[in-house]
């Protein structure tokens, strides 16, 4: 079993001591090369900073509005031309930008304890369903993830994001994550007899993976299918040396169900940095943030 210590800079790997620096670093989705691979794949030229953060720009009109999201860095927008909205990866507490939207929580699973003691991690209720689709003989398989962005998964996925009113990454999008990441997309899907039950999608990007999009049908979720997806997707994800399993935001208030299902796997929940927009034209303003501010801490 190792344990990292990143603080004072050390692993620990069967009570051994090892310099910290053979870590790879671990970086969000969407500060990744993968991801800046992504943008390429359908057109976009994404910018790298000399702190290494990934820089997606868009134009509004005439306007080109920069945006940077859960980079580790310290960019602040400083030296990008035009506004700039930053989303970082952990509160940053001197960020010279206006606060917009408070921090969003992540739950992250360590995957550096061998498999054994990830199971035991689980949460009672979490391994008590694991058991409950076991023992219903759900099967799973496990495959790339087609590029095709009328798979089924997708347009499930559209359809969620239609009724449920929010916003995910379209399906061309991870198509071309898919294309231009050959074998870091993959496709778990669960199977009752000859019916397809639930499906689920990983997306690895370097020591890290992130749970990109589930779906269950009303069979699936009798069957707990989506809990033994995921823990296919996590020995999948160990045996892979993948050392963090991002799952996404999490929301106790408006999506109780779903954080208590993400957080059930022993994932520890993390506030990010909130939102913030730069720009020089709000330098003279920034003062007036100072309440806000202390709430994106």
């Amino acid at each position: 079993m190792a344990t990292v210590n990143h603080a004072l800079g050390f692993y620990v790997v069967n009570d051994a001591m090892f310099d910290a620096s053979p870590l790879p670093t671990l970086v969000a989705l969407q500060q990744s090369p993968e991801f800046e691979a992504t943008l390429k794949q359908i057109g976009r030229s994404p910018l790298r900073l000399d702190d290494g953060s990934l820089v997606i720009r868009r134009k509004f009109g005439p306007v080109q509005v920069n945006m940077v999201t859960r980079a580790q860095g310290h960019c602040d927008g400083a030296d990008l031309t035009g506004p700039t909205l930053l989303a970082p990866d952990h509160p940053t507490p001197n960020l010279r930008a206006l606060p917009l939207v408070s921090p969003a929580t992540v739950a992250e699973l360590d995957l550096l304890p061998d498999l054994e003691t990830l199971r035991k991690n689980l949460k009672g209720k979490w391994r008590n369903r694991l058991r409950h689709a076991q023992s219903h003989q759900v099967r799973i398989t496990r495959q790339n993830m087609p590029t095709d962005s009328k798979h089924w998964l997708l347009q499930a996925e559209q359809a969620q994001q239609a009724s449920h009113k929010y916003r995910h990454w379209p399906a061309l999008l991870t198509s071309a994550y898919a294309k231009a990441n050959t074998g870091d997309a993959k496709l778990f899907t669960a199977h009752y007899g000859t019916d397809i039950v639930a499906g689920l999608l990983i997306l690895r990007h370097g020591a890290t993976a992130t749970y990109h999009i589930g779906h269950t049908s009303t069979a699936g979720r009798i069957l707990s299918a989506q809990t033994l997806l995921l823990w296919s997707a996590i020995a999948w994800a160990k045996s892979k040396d993948v050392m963090r399993l991002d799952l996404g935001v999490i929301d106790t208030e408006t999506s109780p169900g779903l954080a208590r299902f993400k957080l059930g796997t022993g994932a520890q929940a993390r506030k990010l940095g909130g939102t913030w927009l730069s720009h020089r034209a709000l330098a003279p303003i920034l003062g007036l943030g100072r309440i806000d501010r202390r709430m994106m801490m």
